[in-house]
């Protein structure tokens, strides 16, 4: 039998229906900036009209101007840290074949 969701009284309309616990879907809690959904206490279970109601919201939600800044700020390094990682690998796989080269032209040299 599949997991039926709990029907009790929704957090936000007060009415009983089926229940879900809104979690915000975003990863700024790994940036450490601190928005109002991830500064809850606690997570409301909602009816699945009220949980559509609080993910638009979320999603249409500008942010702090600051906040957008620095997740931007971080969104672009890792991106630049990406470029540069493959650079390095890049690199490391050119002057191991310039090495293996070398070693066989020096092996067939003598």
């Amino acid at each position: 039998m599949a997991d039926q969701p709990i029907e009790a009284r929704c957090d936000r309309c007060k009415q009983t229906r089926p229940l879900f616990l809104y979690e915000p879907d975003h990863d700024f809690h790994l940036t450490g900036i601190t928005c109002e959904w991830c500064a809850r206490d606690k997570q409301p279970l909602l009816c699945a009209r009220c949980w559509s109601t609080e993910k638009q919201r979320e999603e249409n939600d500008p942010g702090d101007p600051d906040d957008n800044a620095m997740a931007e700020f971080f969104v672009r390094a890792c991106e630049n840290n990406s470029r540069i990682l493959a650079r390095q690998e890049a690199d490391r796989a050119a002057l191991e074949g310039i090495a293996r080269a070398t070693e066989q032209a020096e092996g067939s040299a003598s």
